[in-house]
Formats: structure tokens, sequence, C-alpha cells
């Protein structure tokens, strides 16, 4: 097993326990008055994601489907791959705008960039209030306190990370737990092979990006599953 797969050491669960305290005398950034939820939509686009992106370009559309209930959804999509390749699309409500973003892009072998996705999420809520940020992804190859340190900011602001983490590479569960831990988030794992699974998922952080915490819990009370564990962790209940 590389070092990449080895799981790190837990010796930092302290300073995230102290985060966590010092966060909760932050308050979150007051709304702009926008008329809809804004979700950072974030994926890992690196060769082996390739299936996956595949399956997530044609189900997103029920992000929006889900949020039209309870406000509605602008999304931006963030992706990288390749050599230091990083990129985002404009805002946009428009479903099949956001299908077809997705299916122009092709997956390149190269190594995470987790930690730039989190300081754009970051600039991008000190623009306009970003309601959440979520992450699918199946591997870190990054130092997890550096990483750490840019979801501590993230979580200060407000915005909670929901990482949906494809597969059962420890070094990835490691550091997506406690950047879920750190921005008040989720983590959830999630078989590959699962187009509902992942359709769900997408579908209750739709519904917490445009209607809170509060819409969230209804939805997980009528649905149960991953959804009620998703919203049991927003509310700071152990998953």
């Amino acid at each position: 097993m590389s070092g990449r797969d080895r799981l790190p050491d837990k010796s930092s669960d302290k300073s995230v326990a102290e985060f966590l305290e010092r966060a909760k005398a932050v308050p979150a950034p007051a709304t702009r008055g926008e008329p809809q939820g804004r979700l950072l939509f974030a994926m890992d686009a690196t060769a082996s994601r390739e299936p996956a992106w595949d399956k997530a370009a044609r189900i997103q559309g029920e992000m929006f489907r889900a949020a039209e209930a309870v406000g509605g959804l602008s999304v931006q999509l963030a992706f990288y791959r390749g050599f230091d390749e990083f990129k985002v699309s404009r805002w946009t409500g428009d479903a099949a705008e956001m299908t077809r973003l997705m299916s122009s892009v092709f997956c390149l072998a190269g190594e995470t960039q987790i930690r730039k996705t989190l300081r754009h999420a970051v600039n991008e809520t000190k623009t306009a209030r970003v309601n959440a940020l979520v992450f699918v992804g199946d591997a870190c190859e990054e130092d997890v306190d550096r990483v750490g340190e840019a979801a501590g900011e993230l979580g200060l602001l407000g915005v909670p990370a929901f990482m949906f983490h494809e597969g059962e590479n420890a070094a990835a569960e490691f550091a997506f737990r406690q950047i879920a831990k750190l921005t008040r988030g989720a983590y959830v794992r999630f078989d590959a092979g699962s187009a509902a699974a992942l359709r769900d998922l997408l579908a209750a952080v739709a519904v917490y990006a445009a209607g809170g915490a509060g819409a969230l819990a209804a939805l997980a009370r009528a649905k149960g599953g991953e959804t009620l564990a998703i919203a049991r962790q927003v509310a700071g209940e152990k998953d």
C-alpha cells in the first residue's frame, strides 16, 4: 500500500474539535437577497473518475427539480483534471445548460486539487453568498493539514461542504471527513455502480442549498436512507 493510500495519523482530531468550538461563535454571513440558492458543484475529473462523471452528467438535472419546490437553484460547475488544470463555469439555473457543460468535459489523468477547490469556494462566497459546496471524488493526494486550513476558512464563512466519496480509499475518507467536520457539512460514501444513490445525494444537497436545514430535514423524513444520514450530520448528530 502506497503512502497516499495509508490512513493518516488522527492526531489532528483534537484541533478539529477546537476549531468547531471557536466556529460556533462566528455568525454565518447574511444572505444578500438572492432569489435562488447557490450551489457550487465540484468534481474530480481525473482519469479514474470518468465513469462516475458520465453518470453525474446524466442525472444532475435532479438537483434542479428537487430544488424548485423550495425556491430554485443556481449552480456553478467546478472541476480539475490533467496537469494543474482547474476550471469553473458561470452560474446558471438552467438544468439543460448544466448538462451540456458537463457533457462537454472529458477526464484527464492528474493529481487532486481539493485545496484549490475549497479556496475557490471561499473566494466565491466572499463575493456573493454560496449556500453549499458539493464535492464528488475518489482520492486525496494532498497534505491533509493544508486542505483542512482551506476547509476551516470555508466553515467560518458558513458554507457546508457535502463530501461524496466514491470507492474505499482510506486516505480520501479521512480527508473528506475532516473537510465535512470543519465546514459542518456531511460525508457520505457511495457505490459508483448506483445511479440512484448519487441522484438522491445530489437532490438532498440541492434542497439544502435552496431551502436550508429545515427543507433538508423534511426531505430526510420522507426519504430516509442516505438523505437522513446527511441531515443528521448537518444537525450535528454523529453519523
